[in-house]
């Protein structure tokens, strides 16, 4: 996730040690800033820089701690959020990915779901606080991802690209467990983590509000549970917050909102299938 020289000679932050452009691990006081790519962003690298306030941070060098070095280091590792959003834009996929101030440029991310044959037509990078956002906008073939396979084949590959290049981040993951190099320490009680939701969203639709242990294709369960008590999916925003996956899906059922007795029987199956514990065939 390295960028080129280009950028950095034209990207300097007064009284910063910067060593890659968006790693700002090291600072002590730095600048927000804005920077939208465009079109050819994998290719063309033009942006716009835009200061908005100054940040200040304390070193923790300078402060004391009684908590261990490996206690310390783990808590300071920040939880890793990947977003799919398909409200936001009406003509492409809308892609956040944050990991507090550790993200690179994601060359190696955008080449990665360009060889799975998608475009990023636009793109940014913001910095709030410690925080650095990348937002990245995709069509295939000129038009939204809509497919469910798909969008779970990106999330992984985001995720797998930051597993690579940010291995620290695999304690942070569930997906650590199944393709880092370190599973989470701590792993959530999946019965304690779901919670489903049903709610009104106009006449037309309902709102599905899905959170639970994250796991790897856990999105394409999700869509055929639906699919098995007909209940089709309009548009999703899915959302990966370390180990926890919180989904939210606009449905409808023959055109209209979920009545109440449907919403119980989704919300029923969803919490089956998610919760229950996995068990071996060959014990029927």
């Amino acid at each position: 996730m390295a960028i080129t020289n280009s950028f950095c000679s034209s990207f300097i932050i007064p009284r910063s040690r910067v060593t890659d452009f968006g790693y700002l691990s090291q600072i002590s006081v730095f600048t927000t800033t804005q920077i939208h790519y465009r079109n050819g962003f994998s290719h063309q690298f033009g942006f716009m820089l835009s200061t908005n306030k100054c940040i200040l941070r304390a070193s923790i060098d300078s402060v004391e701690s009684n908590v261990s070095k490996s206690e310390q280091d783990v808590e300071s590792v920040p939880v890793p959020i990947v977003l799919i959003d398909q409200d936001s834009d009406s003509e492409a996929t809308l892609v956040q990915v944050s990991f507090g101030d550790r993200l690179g440029a994601l060359i190696d991310t955008m080449k990665a779901l360009k060889d799975l044959g998608l475009d990023v037509t636009k793109g940014t990078v913001t910095t709030v606080e410690s925080v650095i956002q990348t937002k990245l906008f995709i069509t295939r073939m000129g038009r939204k991802v809509e497919e469910p396979d798909m969008l779970e084949t990106i999330r992984l590959t985001i995720i797998n690209n930051l597993l690579k290049y940010h291995p620290e981040s695999s304690e942070r993951l569930a997906m650590g467990e199944a393709f880092g190099i370190k599973a989470p320490e701590k792993k959530l009680d999946v019965d304690i983590a779901t919670h489903i939701h049903v709610t009104d969203d106009g006449p037309k639709r309902s709102m599905l509000y899905i959170e639970t242990a994250d796991r790897p294709g856990l999105l394409m369960e999700i869509i055929k549970i639906m699919g098995d008590v007909n209940v089709y999916v309009e548009s999703a925003e899915i959302d990966t917050e370390g180990l926890v996956a919180k989904d939210k899906f606009h449905v409808s059922y023959r055109g209209a909102a979920l009545n109440n007795s449907l919403s119980q029987v989704l919300t029923n199956c969803l919490r089956y299938y998610l919760r229950r514990p996995e068990t071996d065939e060959d014990s029927y």
